[in-house]
């Protein structure tokens, strides 16, 4: 199957299909990421305050992640593109899991864990290589302009940058699968909004039949078990059915 050709999947992931791989992230319900207030770690404002603490959290986070493997949905999606199919990775996760287990189409919302950026120029992002940097960020690592090197993660009260990019994303799909998140994070709460109008969509969320709002399939199961069935019908059928 040429991929030019082949018809369009984008799937959006968030919190869900990376916390069966062992990631925590942030959840609405208690306002704690991995047990710190997000007003202490996640903000502007705490950056201004503490940047030695807020380097630390993200540390912290960075190696998880580096510990961390994809897992059968991250795989399957990767499977689906190998096959020959055209799929769009838009995530709300800052980690490389989907990179990982072998998509080649990932946009990343939230940005990256894995990647430094100037504090004063989001356009100057950097590796951080276990080689060469030991894989941290100090106070005093410096941008290319001597600005202090920060996480590269859009926190809270921050512009979300790609979000025009992943609404042009959307607006090409052919169908949309949604996995792990209630999409209540706002602006990727809109995103469904830009997707055409003939286009099927599928949550996969255990709790997707209380999730999923009119016109969504609802797939009510663990997104390793969820995605992997959807992506193995699909493969079997040559195309979207629902």
């Amino acid at each position: 199957m040429n991929e030019n050709n082949a018809r369009h999947l984008v799937v959006l992931t968030g919190a869900g299909i990376s916390a069966e791989s062992g990631l925590k992230t942030f959840r609405d319900g208690d306002g704690l990421w991995e047990n710190h207030r997000v007003g202490d770690v996640a903000t502007p404002e705490a950056w201004a305050r503490d940047p030695a603490s807020v380097l630390r959290f993200y540390d912290e986070r960075r190696e998880q992640t580096r510990r961390a493997q994809p897992n059968a949905a991250h795989r399957a999606l990767a499977e689906f593109e190998a096959a020959g199919f055209r799929v769009s990775v838009i995530t709300q996760n800052i980690d490389d899991l989907h990179e990982r287990a072998g998509s080649r189409h990932v946009l990343h919302l939230h940005g990256e864990i894995l990647l430094a950026r100037s504090s004063a120029d989001a356009n100057l992002r950097y590796p951080l290589d276990e080689s060469s940097t030991n894989g941290t960020i100090a106070i005093g690592d410096l941008c290319d302009k001597g600005s202090q090197l920060r996480p590269d993660v859009v926190w809270f009260g921050e512009a979300v940058p790609r979000y025009a990019e992943a609404c042009d994303i959307v607006a090409e799909a052919d169908a949309l699968l949604v996995v792990g998140t209630s999409l209540a994070v706002m602006p990727a709460a809109l995103l469904l909004e830009q997707a055409p109008f003939e286009a099927p969509c599928w949550l996969v969320d255990p709790h997707a039949r209380d999730l999923a709002p009119p016109g969504v399939n609802p797939v009510a199961e663990p997104a390793s078990q969820g995605v992997p069935e959807l992506v193995a019908r699909w493969k079997a059928r040559g195309g979207f059915s629902e």
